[in-house]
């Protein structure tokens, strides 16, 4: 029950994250005259947090009341912390990168780089979840037979 309130609140935080970047996004390019139609990556940021966030964690709370991933801790714990941090790593770097492009300012390697580790995180913590998913498929089928 409480691997479930967790997932729940974790997809609150970022339906209520991403909308709040959506509305960073329209006014920072606005008050910096940021030219309309102009690429910057604020405006993907609130469709990864409500892609990667909100959605995928009421996709986790579902398959963690199907199948009760979590009775695994440790990994469960694995996944949820590695996924959270990569999702938040990644989308830090988008906002000061495309703050930095809205600014007129270069960005550098660096930005790039620990986005590439928030990407890493996402990509292991996915990997911790299919594992357990799987084992947990595997589990359901041995009790039905």
């Amino acid at each position: 029950m409480k691997a479930m309130k967790a997932l729940y609140w974790a997809a609150v935080f970022y339906l209520a994250l991403g909308l709040a970047a959506g509305v960073f996004y329209r006014e920072f390019t606005r008050v910096n005259e940021f030219p309309e139609g102009g690429f910057t990556q604020l405006s993907v940021v609130h469709t990864h947090l409500l892609a990667l966030g909100f959605i995928m964690f009421l996709v986790f709370l579902a398959l963690e009341k199907l199948f009760g991933l979590s009775r695994n801790r440790k990994p469960f714990l694995a996944f949820y912390w590695l996924y959270n941090a990569g999702i938040l790593t990644t989308v830090a770097m988008m906002i000061w990168h495309g703050s930095l492009t809205v600014l007129g300012k270069e960005s550098n390697a660096m930005i790039s780089g620990i986005a590439g580790l928030g990407h890493i995180c996402i990509t292991v913590g996915l990997v911790v979840f299919v594992v357990l998913l799987g084992g947990a498929i595997k589990e359901s089928q041995a009790d039905a037979s």
